[in-house]
């Protein structure tokens, strides 16, 4: 493959991998009702609208969970593979495989969310614990139903907090169980967002 080519590959997933990153970000706010009023969620739903919308017109929520925007993410991870594939290899593959490529990219990309979310709370907790920032309160809406659990089993020693510890650990874990999963079935990581 020739570097223009390489190049344009690179451009396809960084952009690719930060709108499905907008379009998961939104997935879970939602799940977690986050507080849609806070001008971060205002961007996301704002570059995600355009695309989600004409899909809500055909799938309802269920059960409060935004399946529109799970779908959304997933054609755009399809699709988006397709086109590496075309850039890449010059030929279209049949997207059936792709579909589940597509899942285990964007559970990947979850975890990489996450990762960063608590990252984020370990640098603040030190900087600026009672900080009010917009995008630290959306971390901590995000992130409270995941830690709030592993406080209640591992409480704070010594004023140390030592479940994101646990958080990271688990994490790792699935991300272990992902790539043995997509190397068992095939997949190959350059031609999927978020591997």
């Amino acid at each position: 493959m020739n570097a223009f080519v390489d190049i344009i590959v690179f451009l396809i997933k960084s952009l690719g991998s930060l709108y499905v990153s907008l379009v998961l970000l939104r997935f879970l706010l939602q799940l977690v009702r986050a507080d849609f009023y806070n001008q971060i969620s205002q961007a996301i739903v704002k570059l995600t609208n355009p695309l989600l919308i004409p899909i809500r017109r055909v799938v309802p929520s269920v059960m409060g969970i935004d399946v529109a925007s799970l779908i959304l993410a997933l054609c755009l991870q399809v699709l988006l593979s397709e086109i590496i594939i075309l850039v890449a290899a010059q030929q279209l593959i049949n997207p059936l495989p792709l579909v589940l490529f597509g899942l285990l990219g964007c559970i990947n990309l979850l975890i990489y969310i996450f990762y960063g979310c608590g990252i984020v709370l370990v640098i603040t907790s030190f900087v600026a614990p009672y900080s009010n920032h917009p995008v630290l309160n959306l971390i901590r809406q995000i992130m409270d139903p995941m830690l709030g659990p592993l406080q209640r089993l591992i409480p704070p020693i010594g004023g140390l907090d030592f479940s994101i510890l646990f958080f990271f650990l688990g994490l790792g874990v699935l991300q272990r169980i992902l790539g043995i999963t997509a190397s068992s079935i095939g997949l190959n990581p350059f031609f999927v967002i978020g591997f």
